[in-house]
């Protein structure tokens, strides 16, 4: 997947390598319409450096929109690291990276995502001050998860009052992919909340953590004996394309929301979900918790405050659902332009002089 020859979009993808360290890792940045290029480094071990691009270039992008929804005065762009982090992830590494984001002079702030952690941040932290994610006692944040998973619990309340016409999950069945850093978090709430939690995930921690926490919780063994068993909602949590031409034409669930990023494996699965009655709520805007929390840290991190614009993740999906239903077009499409106007009209205040 080329930026040129795809046309993605991006302003600009850097490719960083120290041979020393091991790192090799590319940056991505969408955009800075509406400010910095804010987004998460995922480490991970891809198969080849095609695969590594095409997921910086999905995720970065998707990384703009969520930004743009979630009101933030933030672009999107985002970083991966190609390799194993049981393996390669060292403290020198993580410092050369960090050089190599603060060579951008702040056109792009990292965060935590995938294989990268709060102490990663803070390692990071010490070559460059455009990162987020940092630790309390750093002054930072804390681990972004906690907000990431409220604002999809917030985001399922919306939906469940969309399809039933009442907030409350007690009572219905829902259906977690991944008990991960967010997803057992989701978890407590669906618990707390009354629903009927079925969980799976392919690490043997994650079932034994979920067994020792939540006995309450049903366990499968793996995705598809989830997906095709009775449930209301289905929250993919662990890593994109969890909607495909494999898993949608068996998934059993009259609603979709997860905090997985890029769910759906191309933009024509969100219509088969559609055509099965499914209801899907975009993971951008329903997954944008994590980001508020970063977000706030950049001006000094207030829990709290933090918290209230999390839940305001509850208005925003209800009024995307009713603006789909009412223009009767699909949510996905019904977020993505509400995240490009906001773009297209915010950002072009930065052609007035000041």
């Amino acid at each position: 997947m080329g930026v040129f020859t795809e046309d993605t979009g991006h302003e600009q993808v850097v490719f960083c390598q120290d041979k020393a360290t091991g790192l090799r890792a590319i940056i991505g940045i969408y955009s800075t319409a509406l400010g910095p290029a804010l987004g998460g480094t995922r480490f991970y071990p891809y198969a080849t450096e095609d695969e590594a691009t095409h997921d910086l270039l999905e995720l970065s992008r998707g990384m703009a929109y969520k930004n743009s929804l979630a009101g933030l005065d933030l672009g999107g762009g985002k970083a991966v690291i190609w390799g194993d982090p049981d393996q390669i992830k060292t403290e020198a590494l993580l410092r050369a990276y960090g050089r190599f984001v603060h060579s951008l002079g702040g056109r792009y702030i990292t965060a935590c995502d995938v294989g990268t952690f709060v102490a990663d941040m803070d390692i990071i932290a010490r070559e460059t001050t455009w990162v987020t994610g940092r630790s309390e006692q750093h002054g930072g944040a804390g681990d972004s998860s906690v907000l990431t998973a409220y604002g999809v619990f917030q985001g399922m309340r919306a939906a469940t009052e969309h399809a039933w016409g009442t907030p409350s999950l007690k009572g219905r069945r829902v259906g977690v992919a991944g008990i991960g850093k967010v997803g057992r978090h989701l978890v407590k709430h669906l618990v707390d909340d009354g629903a009927s939690v079925v969980a799976t995930d392919i690490s043997e921690k994650a079932m034994e953590w979920t067994r020792t926490h939540h006995p309450e919780v049903e366990w499968v063994d793996d995705t598809t004996k989830l997906i095709t068993s009775e449930l209301d909602i289905y929250a993919p949590c662990a890593l994109g394309g969890a909607l495909n031409d494999e898993t949608v034409p068996v998934l059993n669930a009259k609603v979709v929301a997860g905090a997985a990023n890029n769910q759906l494996a191309h933009p024509g699965i969100g219509k088969v979900l559609a055509d099965r009655g499914i209801m899907y709520v975009p993971d951008y805007l329903v997954n944008a918790g994590g980001v508020i929390q970063v977000a706030d840290e950049i001006d000094g991190f207030n829990f709290e405050r933090a918290k209230l614009r999390v839940s305001k993740i509850y208005d925003t999906t209800r009024e995307l659902l009713a603006k789909a239903d009412g223009e009767g077009i699909l949510p996905a499409l019904a977020a993505d332009r509400m995240a490009e106007r906001r773009m297209a009209e915010v950002g072009r205040l930065r052609s007035i002089r000041v």
